[in-house]
């Protein structure tokens, strides 16, 4: 059993925490953890424990937070936020995700985070400010693997527009459970898998048939190698179809091939 701690950021009347329209952060917070929560509910052996307030109405301490997760004995520490840089609006944009910055900090943490970090970014389809450390509490004083996500700026006019769409919500929060789900080699549940199959026969579209279904979901760990490799080296249309969910079976062997020009063919598993 793996067990998924998620943490939704502060609360919806924490003072700070919202746009300069008064959109409060845990808003935002609250529909990404929804939806994670959601998927990672479609796949065998995971235990969730949700240390937030699911409310919203009381912002609970981070130390009884990081207590919880810890008397729990989770496996990982997920905490979901969006940034604000001043409180204005301006141009800044882009996703960040963090783990400790400790030489000592545990290093599945990193790990993790480099399965969620580019998934977020392609999920939101925004500009990728990095992987980065800090010191932030629910990182220091977890027992467990964790990291933080700041999966946009709500004072960014650039960010903003996506952040107000619950579809690219959904696209954050899928893409921290499957993140997970891949770090944890975790398997859907057989009824699901044989729902989502069923599902797709009877659309006609074969392009999610259980055997295609394994090569693009394969391609994602392609498309993060190469991206983490050689910044730049996805194709832009590759990386828009990879959002919307369009990807078709020849950008598959199209991103297969590239892989095997660059030398990564051989990475993945």
């Amino acid at each position: 059993m793996v067990k998924i701690v998620i943490d939704a950021g502060h609360g919806f009347h924490t003072p700070g925490k919202r746009s300069p329209d008064d959109e409060r952060e845990w808003s935002f917070n609250n529909k990404v953890a929804q939806y994670a929560i959601a998927k990672l509910q479609t796949y065998e052996n995971v235990d969730i424990l949700r240390v937030d307030d699911p409310t919203g109405k009381t912002d609970v301490p981070l130390a009884t937070r990081t207590k919880q997760a810890n008397e729990w004995q989770a496996d990982v520490y997920a905490s979901i936020h969006h940034n604000a840089l001043n409180g204005q609006w301006g141009q800044h944009s882009g996703i960040e995700t963090y783990t400790m910055d400790n030489p000592t900090a545990n290093p599945k943490s990193l790990e993790i985070a480099g399965a969620i970090h580019p998934r977020v970014v392609m999920a939101m389809g925004i500009s990728n400010r990095g992987m980065k450390r800090a010191n932030f509490h629910v990182l220091r004083e977890s027992a467990m693997p964790a990291f933080l996500t700041e999966g946009g700026f709500m004072d960014s006019t650039i960010d903003i527009s996506k952040l107000r769409d619950d579809n690219y919500l959904q696209a954050q929060g899928e893409a921290i459970a499957e993140g997970l789900a891949v770090y944890f080699k975790l398997q859907l549940k057989s009824v699901q898998e044989q729902q989502v199959a069923e599902q797709y026969k009877q659309s006609g579209n074969h392009l999610y048939q259980p055997s295609m279904q394994i090569i693009i979901n394969s391609t994602l760990d392609v498309l993060i190698r190469l991206e983490n490799k050689q910044e730049g080296a996805l194709s832009p249309i590759w990386r828009e179809k990879l959002s919307e969910g369009t990807l078709t079976d020849s950008d598959a062997i199209g991103i297969l091939f590239v892989a095997l020009d660059r030398g990564l063919l051989g990475e993945v598993k």
